[in-house]
């Protein structure tokens, strides 16, 4: 998130509030830590492990696929 009144700024903490608000829905739950728990879960198990970057670019991997490789490149330069 940058500077008010940039979108380009927040184009990518926007996109990705608008596919957590499309997955898991803009519902109530009884309390915070029940929607902090459902979140977690779902950024975690979902988001960062089985959902596929759908662009040839980024080689159709999960984002968690993405770092582990971009961490393996730095370590045997290092």
């Amino acid at each position: 998130m940058g500077r008010t009144g940039s979108c380009y700024d927040n184009a990518a903490a926007e996109s990705f509030f608008a596919v957590l608000k499309e997955e898991i829905g803009t519902r109530l739950w009884p309390d915070r830590a029940t929607a902090r728990a459902v979140i977690f879960t779902y950024i975690e198990t979902f988001y960062n492990r089985r959902r596929l970057r759908k662009h040839p670019l980024w080689g159709y991997l999960t984002p968690l696929e993405i770092r582990q490789r971009h961490q393996q490149g730095h370590s045997l330069a290092a």
